[in-house]
């Protein structure tokens, strides 16, 4: 009798470990919102195809507004109880940017996004790239066209209430989803990396350059629930996609250079299968 309980209580640790974590494909509804959350932080390029001198130093930031996710897709089920999430945590995004010029047309640059709460969402975000341009002499009806190969990372997370945020709570039915006093403590891993080749077009000798490219980005987001129910019991439930993916990415945008130290810019970001963005971008450059 005490081998039998003994291995039934192995079994059942087995089972709580095994619903512990949550495998879902890309193309369940919780596969869709990993990666629809992850395309409004993917570290794209900030300016126009540049061959920036060695030593000069730009210090930038950029804004997004952040779409809002089908609704069809928060109808999550194949984790937990059916029910809708309310995963918008901040309309907006934002993170400061500097660049720092190498020789032969190579560029380093890096991103920080400390954990200050905007809105509902407390990020802690670092990112990452390494890019070389080259520059084609100007022609008769242009100031020179620039090519830009890219490659950059983006690793962190983003903590929340999304799963039970206070508007859900309830305490009349146990059995039902988020059921307690307090909203849960969630965290999104937007973990990715990715490569950028762009062209980059000055028409003039105003300053004003625009571009556009395709790149390709290998996401492997996970999302951590935590949430602790009016009885005591602690959901830890891990959601993550089945293999990492890959998604192609298009953009194109424009920048403006005064002075040649000052510079702003708009961009549209685009991940067809999951969203698309518009970012402003500005910087300060110095030499």
């Amino acid at each position: 009798m005490r081998r039998v309980l003994f291995i039934g209580a192995m079994l059942f640790t087995a089972q709580r470990a095994v619903s512990a974590q949550c495998k879902v494909s890309i193309d369940s509804n919780e596969g869709k919102l990993l990666a629809f959350y992850t395309a409004p932080i993917i570290f794209s390029m900030a300016i126009a195809p540049e061959e920036l001198r060695p030593g000069t130093m730009r210090v930038g930031a950029e804004g997004e507004y952040i779409p809002k996710p089908d609704p069809a897709i928060e109808q999550t089920g194949a984790c937990f109880t059916q029910k809708s999430e309310h995963t918008s945590l901040s309309p907006v995004f934002g993170r400061p940017r500097i660049t720092i010029g190498g020789p032969y047309g190579f560029a380093v640059e890096a991103a920080y996004l400390p954990p200050v709460t905007i809105a509902r969402a407390t990020p802690n975000l670092a990112s990452f790239a390494i890019s070389n341009a080259h520059h084609f002499a100007a022609g008769p009806v242009s100031n020179g066209t620039t090519l830009m190969l890219r490659l950059h990372g983006t690793f962190g997370n983003v903590k929340g209430a999304i799963t039970c945020p206070r508007s859900q709570l309830q305490q009349t039915s146990p059995s039902s989803p988020c059921f307690g006093s307090n909203p849960s403590k969630d965290t999104f891993h937007p973990d990715m990396f990715g490569g950028d080749i762009a062209v980059g077009f000055a028409p003039g000798t105003r300053g004003i350059s625009f571009y556009g490219g395709a790149g390709a980005n290998r996401i492997d987001p996970h999302f951590q629930v935590g949430f602790t129910d009016g009885a005591g019991g602690v959901d830890r439930t891990q959601v993550e996609l089945e293999n990492p993916v890959t998604r192609a990415s298009v953009f194109g945008g424009v920048t403006a250079v005064v002075r040649q130290i000052l510079d702003v810019g708009a961009q549209v970001y685009s991940v067809p299968e999951d969203a698309t963005l518009f970012r402003l971008m500005g910087g300060i450059r110095i030499r």
